[in-house]
């Protein structure tokens, strides 16, 4: 139940309206999956999830949101991104050998446009879930360390 109520909230809350203080909006994109990887997540509850990730990650920078505004003088994103590569996790090896190996890891690659279509970031990268998050059963366990290679990487963009 705890679930289905942070997926309601957090779809319900990815709508942005003009902000007072006119910051730009990163319109986040469901991920695609590459044809030949099997990926055992949605990308729709993946999307909410990285949405609400990347609101507290971002909040002082950006609004985010599933959808664009209808009106708004700020600039506009769209982050776009495909998963590439999966693995899964394997809890035997990281009991045997330890210090994180055997974490679920995907392969990444994800662009931000702005208004016009022009790429104003492009990377590709492999992500770990959080060592201690293995156990979760939900995207969580991905949608957090993915979240987080993201906003790294825009703010070392500077977008403005």
């Amino acid at each position: 139940m705890k679930k289905n109520l942070f997926l309601v909230v957090a779809m319900t809350l990815s709508t942005v309206t003009a902000s007072a203080q006119g910051k730009p909006v990163i319109v986040v994109q469901p991920f695609a999956v590459a044809t030949d990887v099997e990926l055992p997540y949605d990308m729709k509850v993946m999307q909410a999830q990285l949405i609400a990730e990347l609101k507290v990650m971002l909040s002082k920078q950006f609004d985010i949101a599933a959808d664009a505004p209808a009106s708004l003088s700020a600039s506009i994103y769209t982050l776009h991104g495909e998963f590439t590569g999966w693995r899964p996790g394997n809890a035997a090896k990281r009991v045997l050998v330890g210090l994180g190996s055997g974490r679920e890891a995907s392969d990444i690659q994800y662009q931000l446009t702005d208004s016009s279509g022009k790429k104003v970031l492009e990377r590709s990268d492999t992500v770990r879930t959080n060592f201690y998050a293995q156990h979760a059963g939900s995207t969580g366990t991905l949608a957090h360390p993915v979240a987080q290679k993201i906003a790294e990487r825009i703010k070392d963009a500077k977008l403005k």
